[in-house]
């Protein structure tokens, strides 16, 4: 005998449960909320950097753009001027420096590099150029020895001082001004391979520009004014 069939009604049923709709307004304000946040930060931000360009000479972030900037050019040095007596870059102190690295018996670089600082000293005039001690020194100690190094130097102008050491002297401050330098060749009449570069150093010692042989004694000129004030 066949059981019989159990059938519920449509009315017998639960109804669904709806969750209740979120209105979408809460997350919108959130999401302004953060958008208005965010834009306050970079406003004040933006703002703190201008204010502190406008600063004169700068502000604090001018000055630490400044010390990023800033090459490791320089520093002590401890040598032996042209009449025998021991000269450090402290002795410079006040003035300005206009130093070149080379060798007396170069026989281009060198006297070209130099030259141009004396046409260039020229073109300030006796005042201005009394600001700055124009300094040449050796990377070839062997044989630029102290009563050499004064001649040769001062060919080119009288002021110019020329400075010598001793191998680990002259190699100490050629490590400090970044200046590459060696023997070419082993024979008695060697020469020097050598970076060419002219440094221009503050009152303080420190570096403030370069030169090349690209700049002509005009150019440097105009540059050492904007400089000297």
């Amino acid at each position: 005998m066949t059981p019989p069939t159990t059938t519920s009604s449509s009315s017998d049923t639960p109804a669904p449960v709806q969750s209740p709709v979120q209105s979408p307004a809460p997350r919108r304000t959130r999401v302004l909320w953060a958008v208005w946040t965010v834009a306050i930060v970079v406003a004040a931000g933006l703002g703190w950097v201008i204010s502190d360009l406008l600063v004169p000479g700068g502000g604090t972030l001018v000055s630490k753009m400044e010390k990023v900037a800033t090459p490791a050019i320089g520093g002590p040095f401890n040598l032996i001027d042209g009449d025998g007596k021991p000269i450090a870059d402290a002795d410079f102190r006040g003035k300005y420096m206009l130093i070149y690295f080379g060798y007396t018996h170069c026989p281009d670089a060198c006297p070209t590099a130099l030259q141009d600082m004396a046409d260039a000293l020229e073109r300030l005039g006796p005042e201005a150029a009394g600001q700055i001690a124009p300094i040449f020194i050796t990377i070839d100690p062997e044989r630029d020895t102290v009563g050499y190094i004064k001649g040769y130097a001062q060919q080119f102008d009288p002021r110019f001082v020329g400075l010598t050491g001793s191998a680990d002297q002259v190699a100490a401050a050629a490590r400090a001004y970044r200046v590459y330098f060696r023997k070419s060749t082993q024979d008695a009449d060697y020469l020097m391979d050598h970076s060419s570069i002219i440094y221009l150093m503050g009152r303080d010692g420190k570096f403030l520009a370069h030169f090349t042989h690209q700049t002509s004694p005009e150019q440097m000129a105009a540059a050492l004014k904007k400089f000297l004030g």
